[in-house]
């Protein structure tokens, strides 16, 4: 029988310590170590269990690149057109997915949709190692799904679960969740470090070695990151979120990470009565209510991947009590709103300084790239002189320190999604302004100052 031995793995950067300690020498992190049991064996072996990767071959030898086949890995649709573009055009086969959310999101919803729409192409197998078969008939009953399609197995033992894959051989398999596995051969419990990454390895590597694409459902901590070893992240091909505002339908689904595909791609969704229903059209959604004009608000062209949303940006200006006025930002960086207020005040001569701020991007979108500073001033501005912008117009752009109007990637792409939503009138920076002053019926008013786009926006 092979020899066991006790490592401490940092659940932070995965680094192996030969004894526990209250900081990990590899990425600073404090108390991040956790006992995990490894079985010493063959060399390749370990190397494969070290990694999550199957089929790299220690004893491989160098070959040149440019004798590699470089062709395109196989994909399969999954008939849900959301999914299919978050993983970067259909699932590919092999492919392990790691896909994260707040509980009662509908993470399982969506995989279980999915079994049942890839059944006919890829046989799949759902396994539960949280609820029984029977919440599962009864899910499936409320989504009108076809169960006669769908295999399901309630097992949380990694070991049995990779017998029944073998056995069964499905091109298809959903794990919800990974902190419920775990290996006989630990004697951690599970969820915990040592048995995620243990669990997660395995079926990786059984994903590998058999072409068998894997969903991965994984819990999320308080601080909306999944749960377990950061490690866990690294030996899957893509990481999905789902996010959702509470209260609200609707459903994002984000690509964090994605070796087969454009990372921060994003889905849409909305959930019904009959499962999670895709919304083609996601601009449309997020400015419905919007009335005409409005004090304080604007709507901005963002891009998320491959596509561009039109996005209503609020904002709330109001004298403050207090000797530390509030800045509060949702779905905005935070520090990036108290830049923002600073170059208003020094090239802008508008001062905020003793009034609370509070800025919100409409439908639960977080705003992370910098197309996004020009109609957060407009919205800040509009908000503290009550005066509304000019009807059915749009701005982009991004504002430096400064006081300069910088240019912000596929201008025109921007523009003409604007301009198919009715918009009229479009302030954007004045290298992103094409030089006849219009696309697609849209008039377009490029500015070099902050000062320029205020005049022109007000």
């Amino acid at each position: 029988m092979a020899k066991a031995q006790n490592v401490y793995v940092c659940s932070e950067c995965g680094g192996e310590h030969r004894k526990w300690q209250g900081q990990c020498s590899d990425c600073g992190a404090w108390n991040t170590l956790a006992e995990f049991r490894i079985e010493k064996g063959p060399a390749v072996a370990r190397s494969t269990a070290r990694t999550g990767y199957a089929g790299h071959d220690d004893r491989a030898k160098p070959v040149r690149l440019a004798d590699v086949s470089g062709e395109q890995a196989e994909r399969v649709s999954i008939g849900i057109g959301e999914l299919d573009r978050v993983l970067g055009g259909g699932l590919v086969r092999g492919s392990v997915v790691l896909v994260g959310g707040d509980p009662g999101i509908g993470k399982s919803t969506l995989l279980l949709q999915t079994v049942s729409r890839l059944a006919g192409d890829l046989p799949g197998l759902y396994v539960s190692g949280e609820e029984s078969l029977a919440q599962i008939a009864s899910r499936g009953g409320r989504l009108d799904l076809d169960l006669s399609r769908i295999q399901a197995l309630a097992g949380t033992c990694v070991e049995r679960i990779i017998d029944q894959l073998q056995a069964s051989k499905p091109q298809l398999a959903v794990i919800d969740s990974i902190q419920t596995i775990y290996s006989e051969e630990l004697t951690a419990a599970p969820g915990s470090v040592s048995q995620v990454r243990e669990s997660a390895a395995r079926l990786t590597r059984f994903a590998k070695q058999t072409a068998t694409s894997l969903f991965l459902v994984g819990h999320v901590t308080k601080e909306g990151g999944i749960a377990g070893p950061r490690v866990l992240e690294h030996m899957v091909d893509a990481v999905l979120y789902f996010e959702g505002e509470s209260g609200s339908r609707f459903r994002v689904l984000r690509a964090f990470k994605n070796r087969f595909g454009a990372v921060n791609e994003l889905g849409v969704f909305a959930m019904t009565e009959s499962g999670l229903r895709e919304v083609s059209n996601p601009s449309a959604i997020f400015l419905s209510g919007k009335p005409e004009t409005t004090p304080g608000s604007c709507v901005m062209v963002t891009r998320e991947g491959t596509r561009p949303l039109l996005v209503e940006v609020q904002a709330l200006v109001d004298s403050s009590p207090l000797s530390n006025p509030r800045r509060v930002a949702v779905g905005f960086e935070q520090n990036r709103l108290a830049l923002q207020l600073a170059v208003l005040h020094r090239h802008g001569g508008i001062s905020v300084s003793d009034q609370d701020v509070f800025v919100n991007v409409v439908g639960g979108i977080r705003v992370q790239e910098t197309a996004a500073d020009l109609p957060v001033l407009l919205a800040v501005l509009g908000s503290l002189r009550d005066q509304p912008l000019a009807r059915r117009t749009v701005a982009f752009g991004e504002v430096g320190l400064s006081g300069e109007i910088r240019p912000v990637p596929n201008g025109e792409e921007r523009l003409k999604e604007a301009a198919t939503h009715g918009f009229e009138r479009a302030i954007v920076p004045r290298a992103n302004a094409p030089k006849s002053g219009k696309v697609g019926g849209i008039e377009v008013i490029g500015v070099e100052r902050l000062a320029e786009a205020l005049e022109a926006a007000f």
